[in-house]
């Protein structure tokens, strides 16, 4: 939330490095944090100043705090004071005692333990507040890096993505490539992966499909560490995220039982030709119902509680590792189709998708029936 323009302090940064981080100096960054928490460029008489070294890289948590607490300062591990919000009568005194590492004195210390969970990324971490050099540059990329993963998401995302997703943030960095250019690529693939499934050329929409959920990572960690996102940036992208997995399903569906050749015989062919039931439809039904349900649940459980079902509880946030969204769906099918397979794999997506509804119901009914001061994210605790 940004700060009423009105009321906002002003921002002072102090010093500077040439030193780059993901392509800007601490001090660009600094700025860019300073815009994105409604800091004004000069404040009245009577107002307040922000004061920030600029030799330092702040977690974006840690300036939106101290923007919201005036009469604070921030004290790093070791002692020394590197940030403060103190009336504009002060600036110039506490100024000085900052440049200095000294707390400026009559302030509330600023605790980075009280900082430690992020609700918007479902995690609790210790927030960045690190002295930028050139011999831990990279050091720091990595720890901003980190800082800017979901803690609570699916298995793929969360061990196979991080390594190479910072080694391309970084040169999308370098390259001057917005979060918006990534997102539009990737919004490209999904229209590849769906035009590849729907005519049955598995293969190549695997490829596109996986390419595409590797971007889906980079593009919102490169907007997190460069502090580009945007509201439109973030719309298209979670809008993106939203709607195509069902499409994708569907042309699965069409690529594997309307196009692809008759599987061969055996018993699960026998099974199929007596079955009284449309089986191939059924499946489809299931995980297009299943799948808008399941986002229909979460949407309740975070109107209702303001929070995501998937950082109740420890559980919750396992399951959100495997639950039947784009990620395990495709582990299910990739190897289906690699085994030459894929209405297989359709099924047993049906199959998991029904499996994920029955756990999202039982948490949302546990959620209800539990007294609403115990339904807090056990990370937040």
């Amino acid at each position: 939330m940004q700060t009423n323009v009105e009321w906002a302090p002003a921002g002072r940064i102090l010093g500077d490095s040439d030193v780059r981080i993901w392509g800007m100096t601490a001090r660009e960054r600094l700025r860019r944090i300073y815009r994105r928490a409604g800091v004004a460029e000069s404040a009245p008489p009577d107002g307040t100043v922000v004061l920030t070294r600029g030799t330092w890289v702040y977690d974006e948590s840690v300036i939106k705090t101290l923007v919201a607490r005036p009469g604070a300062v921030l004290v790093a591990a070791d002692g020394e004071a590197v940030a403060a919000h103190v009336p504009a009568a002060r600036a110039d005194e506490a100024a000085a005692a900052l440049e200095a590492g000294r707390d400026p004195g009559g302030l509330t210390r600023l605790s980075l333990e009280e900082l430690s969970y992020n609700q918007e990324l479902r995690k609790r971490e210790e927030p960045i507040l690190l002295k930028l050099s050139r011999e831990n540059v990279r050091a720091v990329e990595a720890r901003t890096f980190k800082g800017s993963y979901k803690g609570v998401t699916d298995l793929v995302t969360k061990h196979v993505w991080p390594v190479p997703a910072r080694i391309v943030t970084r040169w999308c960095a370098m390259a001057g490539f917005t979060p918006n250019m990534v997102t539009f690529l990737g919004f490209l693939l999904v229209l590849g992966a769906q035009y590849y499934f729907w005519n049955g050329q598995f293969g190549l929409g695997l490829i596109c499909a996986w390419i595409m959920t590797f971007l889906d990572t980079v593009d919102g960690k490169l907007a997190r560490v460069t502090m580009t996102s945007s509201k439109i940036g973030n719309v298209f992208d979670h809008g993106i995220d939203l709607i195509h997995p069902p499409f994708w399903w569907w042309a699965w569906y069409v690529g594997a039982f309307h196009l692809a050749s008759p599987p061969p015989a055996g018993w699960y062919v026998e099974w199929m030709s007596v079955s009284p039931l449309p089986l191939p439809e059924l499946a489809l039904a299931v995980i297009l119902v299943g799948y808008v349900v399941q986002r229909v649940e979460e949407g309740i459980f975070m109107r209702a509680f303001g929070m995501h079902v998937h950082a109740w509880r420890p559980f919750d946030s396992f399951f959100r590792q495997i639950t039947a969204r784009r990620n395990p769906n495709l582990l299910i099918l990739t190897p289906a189709w690699a085994l030459g397979r894929p209405d297989v794999g359709f099924y047993l997506v049906a199959i998991w998708t029904a499996l994920s509804l029955v756990v999202h119901t039982v948490q949302l009914v546990q959620a209800f029936a539990t007294p609403r001061e115990r339904v807090v994210s056990w990370l937040s605790r």
